[in-house]
């Protein structure tokens, strides 16, 4: 028996044992279906309950690239994986009675990716990101903080987030930040209901918020208002005062020394303004891959990509009105 025959042989048997794997895998998970974990269970490996999760199905499959390969992960498990990742800040390999752990480490990779492309495809931040540009959706937006707090004009309250991330390849100064971590200092802006209406997680960690704030595109909208309509941002006092901006140090107007009754205006704005940091960490409790020091191991575009897709996810789960899960997780 010639040693060319022996080789093809083993060569084979190789191909043969490749491909009985790889069908392994992809009949484990397809024995598994997450959807008939107890709710409680769903929400608590991936911060949205069975109901948003279909919806977001239905959002993304469209948007996640077919595969003819008999071993293709399934849709839904992708969007799964990746929601485990957003929620836990690592891929859990195994996670309960929910077989993703047949899911290889490269496999999980590419689903991420493309989850989080698909979750930052202009159509979908648009429908779930929404600044208010016309006078309608700015007085819903003024009525909440109004009905909230008393504070009269507010579309929306604004302040920075360090998001970590791996130390940079190019221009590591420019996101060394002043708590000596790498990061993302990402803006932005929320309603009295903790929704976000506007993320920009496009600048380096060394950035302060009046730098951001100076070169970000919702400072252009908000000077197109007409200077008829009474309507600004709080923000605190890292941020320049303006027409359309009030920081702790503004002369409060007219409109807002009448409704202050026994309250200063500091504290007021105080109250009213701490809706961000509120919004901030209800978004970091949910989706944990953004919380703490621990730094998403992605360089700058990636990990603002991963920021924008947990902002989406952040206001779908609002939308279904999800529980939100506290953890110890730092």
């Amino acid at each position: 028996m010639s040693l060319m025959y022996l080789l093809w042989q083993a060569e084979k048997q190789r191909k043969r044992n490749v491909s009985n794997s790889l069908s392994m895998r992809r009949r484990l998970r397809d024995l598994s279906d997450p959807l008939k974990l107890p709710e409680k269970q769903f929400i608590a490996m991936f911060r949205v309950d069975k109901s948003t999760f279909q919806r977001l199905l239905v959002e993304l499959r469209a948007r996640l690239p077919d595969s003819k390969r008999s071993t293709a992960v399934r849709k839904e498990l992708k969007i799964l994986a990746a929601l485990n990742f957003y929620a836990k800040g690592a891929y859990q390999r195994s996670i309960g009675a929910c077989d993703l752990n047949s899911m290889s480490q490269p496999t999980f990779s590419r689903c991420f990716n493309e989850v989080t492309d698909a979750l930052n495809s202009p159509d979908i931040l648009q429908k779930y990101i929404k600044f208010p540009v016309c006078q309608a959706d700015r007085k819903v937006i003024i009525n909440g903080f109004m009905e909230k707090f008393g504070f009269p004009g507010v579309i929306g309250c604004v302040d920075g987030m360090q998001v970590a991330i791996l130390q940079p390849k190019k221009e590591k100064e420019a996101f060394f930040n002043d708590n000596n971590y790498y990061s993302l200092n990402v803006l932005i802006i929320c309603d009295a209901k903790l929704n976000i209406l506007y993320v920009d997680a496009s600048f380096s960690g060394a950035s302060t918020d009046e730098q951001v704030w100076e070169q970000c595109a919702v400072k252009e909208v908000l000077q197109n208002i007409p200077e008829t309509r009474r309507c600004w941002l709080l923000g605190d006092s890292e941020y320049p005062q303006g027409p359309r901006m009030l920081t702790p140090n503004s002369e409060p107007t007219p409109d807002i020394s009448r409704h202050l009754g026994s309250e200063s205006y500091v504290e007021l704005h105080h109250k009213t303004w701490n809706t961000v940091q509120d919004c901030m960490k209800a978004l970091r409790e949910r989706w944990q891959c953004l919380k703490g020091r621990k730094p998403l191991h992605y360089g700058p575009t990636t990990a603002a990509k991963i920021v924008n897709a947990c902002v989406v996810l952040h206001n779908i789960a609002n939308l279904g009105n999800v529980p939100l899960v506290m953890s110890s997780v730092t």
